[in-house]
């Protein structure tokens, strides 16, 4: 099972994902979700991860709208994600001046020696920090009231997401295609009509017509 959370801090609406226990956390990393307009989004870049420094805390799982990226979000939902992230940990919960670490969703490693829940980073490089000094109510209260159990099959949910990234791709390559035939359609045509620019120039007639060698006798007196 996983909670959904929405916030309504940017528009369209962004959505909030977290695992209900360290379990679900652990399998969720395998089939990362989060749902936009209630459609299920899979994608590696476009999802960022939250999760506090040095304690114990969940991951908590940001799809990013349309143009932005885990270095652009919006200061607004960016709050949302801390004040949830800090809430979900028992520890941080209770402190003042925690630290909360994000990076993308393709940043995070896991491997067998890690234990139940436990994430690390593929490069420190991609990992930023945000202070948060207190526990916002308000914040944590709006959020919670938007709160959702769902029983998703990521599985499922992922493979499904995949097949129509790939009929989307495969759409976007015949357009591509079509597109570039024309092109080069065009430019033929161009180039055919550039060589044979001065064509109707040379015809039997128009040459004829230049011709002094079947002039009439006396033609030149008409420039006299």
């Amino acid at each position: 099972m996983v909670y959904y959370f929405t916030s309504n801090t940017v528009s369209p609406s962004a959505f909030i994902y977290v695992g209900k226990d360290k379990v679900e956390r652990c399998v969720s990393f395998l089939y990362v979700y989060v749902y936009v307009d209630g459609t299920p989004i899979h994608c590696e870049m476009d999802i960022a991860t939250f999760h506090v420094d040095k304690l114990s805390s969940a991951h908590i799982y940001l799809r990013l709208g349309e143009g932005e990226t885990w270095e652009n979000i919006p200061r607004e939902l960016m709050e949302d994600c801390a004040q949830l992230t800090k809430a979900n940990s028992i520890e941080g919960n209770k402190k003042d001046n925690i630290t909360i670490v994000y990076t993308p969703w393709s940043n995070l490693q896991k491997d067998g020696s890690m234990a139940v829940g436990q994430v690390g980073f593929k490069s420190q490089k991609m990992v930023k920090r945000i202070l948060v000094e207190k526990r916002e109510n308000t914040i944590v209260n709006r959020l919670n009231k938007t709160k959702e159990e769902k029983f998703p099959d990521l599985r499922l949910e992922k493979e499904n997401r995949l097949r129509e990234l790939r009929r989307r791709d495969q759409a976007a390559q015949q357009q591509r295609k079509k597109e570039e035939a024309r092109i080069a359609k065009e430019r033929k045509e161009k180039a055919w009509q550039k060589d044979h620019a001065y064509d109707d120039l040379f015809t039997d007639d128009n040459l004829a017509q230049s011709s002094n060698q079947d002039r009439e006798e006396g033609w030149l007196d008409d420039f006299m």
